[in-house]
């Protein structure tokens, strides 16, 4: 599918977002692992969740949708879960494929878990090796998926440091650890996403500048009720859109604000974007908070270390922003982007070039000399959601017509995306 999108000068309205993909994947993983019914509000509609529930269907785990939308799931605990009459699906998501592979590794039956291309390239030896240390009986193919996992007779506990943030791997060795014998603890330097600790409840404690976070096989996860909080990942398309464009105002209620996935806004507030929060509450133990977004003028900035893990999805959005920024702007040790959906360093550099923008390539990052015009040619999603949307950004600030090649990209996360896109101009 290709959606050609026009340089506009208003921007106006409320945008409606789809929930946190990475609050709707755990939120209905540790609802098949808890004994009883859970009722889920506002669970996505998107490709990767519901490639998650296509597995747990596949688990014998009951998951269906009342006639307003809510989602009711029958938790049938670990031992409920039955083997699979054919390979999980896990579709395009790598969380579903990361953390299932730390719930079935210490299942009594065999599995293996399966996607689609482009999943296939994504690295799965950081899962496999802390798996392998706990007993776990698993096989790639070079590093990648399948992941093949065989019974094992035991798991036990191990202490494991993260060698990079990552929080589905940190996710994963977790959740294997409500298999082990003995306590799991994961150990990292920065601060991953935390949905998983905070929904779980599990312990943490700040040891010499580290996050020790526990699990333990008491530690079993409980029915709920849960309405999860929208998505701040998509929010942050919007909130470039509504600072870069020269006129309007954007809404985005209720939109998600935990503190290990807003690193964008903070970045967008050195640049000098004009984003006010309201009404900032805790809805099923995540921070909401509703944001407001009007037209600025941006300086470009340099994002690298700590800063990256808490807005490592948001970066391609960050470069369209750096193009219509005053100056330079400069993103380092973001080398976990090559390794995405798509190389979303290359990806975006090429898209970029094209349009116009001056800009050069890293092996870890990108830098951005702001203030070129930027003009619409034909561009590509690189089969990639958040490459697609930020193409679709930029096309609203580039002069003339901007074509996005592969634009359906965009269902895996927002499948509403370009229709909201159109309301607002």
């Amino acid at each position: 599918m290709t959606r050609t999108v026009s340089q506009v000068r208003r921007l106006e309205g409320t945008v409606a977002l789809p929930a946190d993909k990475s609050v709707a994947h755990r939120a209905a993983l540790f609802s098949a692992l808890a004994h009883g019914e859970s009722t889920l509000n506002n669970y996505p509609t998107s490709a990767d969740p519901q490639s998650t529930l296509g597995c747990l269907r596949q688990l014998g785990v009951q998951a269906e949708y009342s006639p307003i939308g809510q989602l009711f799931i029958r938790g049938r605990g670990h031992d409920g879960l039955r083997a699979p009459t054919a390979p999980l699906n896990c579709g395009n998501s790598g969380t579903t494929m990361r953390l299932l592979a730390g719930i079935l590794a210490g299942l009594p039956f065999a599995t293996s878990l399966v996607g689609d291309s482009s999943l296939g390239y994504r690295p799965m030896t950081r899962i496999a090796r802390p798996l392998q240390q706990m007993g776990a009986k698993i096989r790639l193919t070079d590093g990648h998926a399948p992941v093949h996992i065989d019974p094992a007779r035991t798991l036990y506990g191990i202490t494991y440091r993260l060698p990079v943030p990552s929080a589905q791997v940190k996710s994963c060795v977790l959740l294997a650890g409500l298999k082990a014998q003995s306590s799991t603890i994961v150990i990292e330097a920065l601060r991953s996403r935390d949905h998983t600790e905070r929904m779980l409840g599990l312990p943490v404690k700040q040891i010499q500048g580290k996050r020790h976070i526990t699990s333990a096989p008491h530690l079993i996860p409980r029915p709920a009720t849960r309405t999860l909080p929208r998505d701040f990942s998509t929010a942050a398309f919007f909130m470039v859109a509504g600072s870069i464009i020269p006129a309007g105002e954007l809404r985005l209620p209720d939109t998600g604000l935990n503190p290990t996935r807003t690193g964008l806004l903070g970045v967008l507030r050195m640049m000098g974007a004009d984003v006010d929060v309201a009404r900032e509450r805790v809805v099923g133990g995540e921070p909401i908070g509703d944001l407001t977004v009007r037209p600025a003028e941006l300086r470009g900035v340099t994002v690298r270390g700590a800063q990256v893990p808490n807005l490592i999805d948001e970066i391609p959005i960050l470069a369209i922003a750096g193009t219509l920024a005053t100056g330079r702007t400069v993103i380092r040790d973001a080398r976990e982007l090559r390794v995405k959906e798509c190389d979303r360093i290359h990806a975006m550099v090429t898209n970029l070039r094209l349009l116009g923008a001056n800009i050069e390539e890293f092996e870890d990052g990108l830098a951005i000399t702001g203030g070129r015009p930027l003009a619409g040619t034909d561009v590509s999603s690189f089969g990639d959601h958040r490459i697609a949307m930020a193409m679709g950004v930029a096309g609203l600030v580039a002069r003339g017509h901007t074509t996005i090649h592969g634009a359906d990209a965009a269902s895996v996360s927002f499948p509403g995306f370009w229709d909201v896109l159109t309301s607002l101009i």
